[in-house]
């Protein structure tokens, strides 16, 4: 095998490649450096891809080429659309982000550089992490494709109520080169850093093969006070079926056009129930039936009258995924797409996990009269364990030296009242404290957090609804630079005696915005 010191040199190197993640109050603020160099001795176009989750959203892209720096900017989807059109029809290039797999998107933009010369891309976005079964993870792709001098991932952590735990999981790693990833964590802050040399990043001594390629996934809790007390889908409702306890309580009903139900009543989940549920569940097939959409959303939502909330599971990418989104929001529930693998079962049990254990229903916070404004949602159907409910929104009362917070919900046996107070001041103090994060984090938090959840009430509106939901997001979008269903980034590209346009466009999960 030729030894890896006389393996030819790349004529496009990427000597420098910087991730730096900076969470405070799970809200991530991620920047992506990747510095490209042509060591040919002609022009070559030089790429630059980065794969990201898709709940994120870029704020800012922008490349640096001969000392001259070439910014992004967030557009109204049509607009950023007729000048695409436009480069499109003139034979220019055009850069894009689209789905990659199941929790990824993927940014990819390239630039005509000349010989010698460097040039460096720079991504921003921001994404508000979500605790699932107890824990928060931030995923980081990575996945540069060949040997880079100087490689670094650098995690800032801040969480003013204390840090339970601070994980890090990276499969690329072999176990001998788990010790070069450094981490350090106090009472409130945590901090990671991977920074493996060349040698570390060979797969072998002689190998040209470079280890980085996989993901690198942080996973941590705060503290928290608990005073206040088809073939696939019939396995994974198998799988569903052996998880449960003698505590819950289940029916099955199969359904089409018509419908066909396995018990006329909801029965506890003993063994025997469970056997002879395994027996019907296995004899499931699915059949065709009603086929317009409005129709099916009008039946269910007719049916089910408030009383239940929907879970609608969509296996592949066939499935009109926007349609059972709708469905499942107009009914309290969540929609989430299986794909058609072989760990389907384990995808859809995963989901189960997540809603099996419902802690609190019908959650309502309230807030003092005429002291808050633009609230983000305040109302929950439910509380799952191992979730959270974030809400957010603005203080209009500037005289306010008290915020006070009631909560109001229902558990299995009773109505349930809680109230916190907490001096501002003191909160300002913390967020004062947080600023060497970056910047003024709550406000983007709130946008963030904003712009999703009308996004999310935008799929079931009516048409005049939409379409003032439509006009709200797009100011949110455009005023904090979000790439959303709704916008665009356009970068203006420079190229042989010519600019180019490129455009950056969030793909929505059901395909419709």
């Amino acid at each position: 095998m030729e030894s890896h010191q006389h393996k030819p040199e790349r004529e496009l190197e990427i000597y420098g490649m910087k991730i730096e993640s900076k969470v405070t109050s799970r809200f991530a603020h991620n920047v992506v450096i990747s510095r490209v160099v042509n060591r040919a001795n002609e022009s070559k176009e030089a790429f630059f891809e980065m794969e990201l989750p898709k709940t994120a959203f870029i704020t800012n892209f922008s490349m640096t080429l001969d000392g001259v720096t070439y910014m992004g900017a967030v557009k109204e989807k049509q607009v950023a659309q007729q000048q695409y059109q436009q480069a499109v029809s003139r034979g220019q290039s055009a850069g894009l982000v689209k789905a990659s797999g199941r929790k990824m998107e993927k940014f990819k933009v390239s630039v005509n550089i000349g010989p010698t010369k460097k040039v460096t891309f720079e991504l921003t976005y921001e994404e508000l992490l979500k605790r699932n079964l107890g824990k928060y993870a931030m995923q980081i792709r990575v996945k540069p494709k060949q040997f880079v001098k100087h490689f670094q991932i650098d995690v800032h952590i801040f969480e003013p109520h204390g840090i339970a735990f601070l994980n890090v999981d990276a499969k690329f790693l072999t176990n001998n080169l788990t010790s070069i990833v450094k981490k350090t964590l106090t009472e409130t802050r945590g901090h990671v850093f991977f920074k493996p040399t060349l040698e570390q990043q060979r797969k072998c001594p002689d190998c040209h093969e470079t280890i980085l390629d996989g993901d690198f996934i942080i996973e941590y809790d705060v503290n928290r006070d608990l005073s206040a007390g088809s073939v696939q889908t019939n396995e994974a409702l198998l799988k569903i079926l052996d998880d449960m306890g003698t505590e819950d309580h289940f029916a099955i009903i199969p359904f089409d056009s018509s419908s066909e139900i396995w018990k006329n009543a909801i029965h506890q989940a003993t063994p025997s129930t469970r056997t002879e549920a395994k027996m019907f569940v296995q004899n499931i097939r699915a059949r065709g039936g009603v086929s317009n959409p409005t129709t099916i959303q009008q039946n269910v939502k007719s049916a089910i009258n408030g009383r239940y909330n929907v879970y609608c599971l969509g296996f592949g990418f066939d499935v009109k995924y926007s349609f059972l989104e709708k469905m499942a929001l107009e009914n309290n529930g969540v929609a989430r797409r299986i794909y058609e693998d072989s760990d389907a079962p384990l995808q859809l049990q995963g989901f189960y996990d997540e809603v099996a254990n419902p802690l609190l229903l019908d959650i309502e916070l309230q807030y003092p009269e005429n002291a808050i404004s633009d609230l983000t949602q305040a109302n929950f159907r439910q509380y799952y364990d191992g979730s959270e409910i974030v809400v957010a929104g603005k203080i209009s009362d500037n005289d306010l030296d008290f915020l006070t917070a009631e909560v109001f919900a229902q558990t299995a046996n009773e109505n349930l009242t809680l109230k916190a107070e907490v001096q501002i001041s003191e909160v300002e103090n913390v967020t004062q404290q947080q600023q060497y994060i970056f910047g003024d984090f709550t406000e983007r938090l709130w946008a963030y957090l904003t712009i999703q959840q009308l996004l999310e009430k935008r799929v079931s509106a009516e048409t005049n609804e939409k379409g003032n939901l439509t006009d709200r997001i797009l100011e949110l979008s455009l005023k904090y630079s979000f790439v959303t269903p709704l916008t665009s980034m356009v970068v203006t590209k420079p190229e042989e005696n010519k600019n180019e346009r490129f455009v950056a466009d969030k793909p929505a999960e059901g395909g419709n915005v």
